[in-house]
């Protein structure tokens, strides 16, 4: 079998391979990446410090999170299967002079079985809402945390607001994002999420949702995790 195969829809990576060549645009349809990176990146960092730690960024795409914690102190590995955006990520890593970062094409269940327990965090970020197991992957992502590591996800919860918001507002009214960029039944709702958490071993310890004002083009993090949200749990 392949990697592709795995659990992955050969359509989503198609989708982002398209597009790969703007993945660091910050107006292209990339632009809410770059914009909610910074939040992501200080959330992840409240609960673990970066500098001089070993990190997994699973879906990592063009390598936007990747390399921001790299230049935070960490050591970091981005995996992904979708060919050309890891080209990007390697490519932008030579003209950034990001020498703590690498990239590899292979997927989460493949690497746990190679590199169990190998990292002090695992980032899985907007990633799940595109895989055909997401369960699979959370189980890949505790395997590869070391004992008391931390994984992070972030998601998009399922809703009609959801809806609303991620596909009808940012893909059709705002023209955010690329239309088809989501599916509305491959959302995942946080009781969800968390229930595939618990079955695999991680504590969950802080749940965030992020919010998005269109008239200020400003997001930021909330209490709110009807739309988008963030997990923060432990491996037991």
């Amino acid at each position: 079998m392949t990697e592709t195969a795995v659990n992955a829809d050969p359509a989503e990576l198609a989708k982002f391979s398209d597009l790969a060549h703007r993945w660091w645009d910050p107006e292209s349809e990339f632009r809410p990446l770059h914009q909610i990176n910074p939040l992501r990146l200080d959330w992840i960092q409240s609960h673990l410090p970066l500098a001089g730690r070993r990190v997994l960024d699973v879906g990592c795409g063009g390598g936007i999170l990747a390399d921001s914690m790299a230049r935070k102190g960490a050591q970091v590995l981005g995996i992904d299967l979708a060919t050309k955006a890891l080209k990007v990520a390697q490519l932008h890593a030579l003209e950034a002079h990001t020498t703590n970062v690498e990239y590899r094409e292979v997927s989460a269940e493949a690497l746990a079985a190679e590199q169990p327990g190998s990292f002090d965090a695992v980032t899985c970020m907007e990633m799940l809402e595109h895989v055909p197991d997401p369960a699979s992957v959370v189980r890949a992502c505790r395997a590869l945390v070391k004992p008391g590591g931390w994984v992070f996800f972030s998601t998009i919860n399922r809703n009609p607001k959801a809806f609303l918001f991620a596909i009808v507002g940012a893909e059709y009214l705002l023209n955010m994002l690329p239309r088809g960029t989501h599916e509305y039944l491959k959302f995942i709702r946080p009781s969800e999420l968390a229930g595939y958490c618990r079955a695999a071993g991680l504590h969950l310890a802080d749940t965030r949702g992020m919010a998005y004002n269109p008239l200020t083009r400003r997001y930021w993090l909330s209490g709110d995790t009807s739309v988008n949200y963030l997990l923060a749990t432990q491996r037991n």
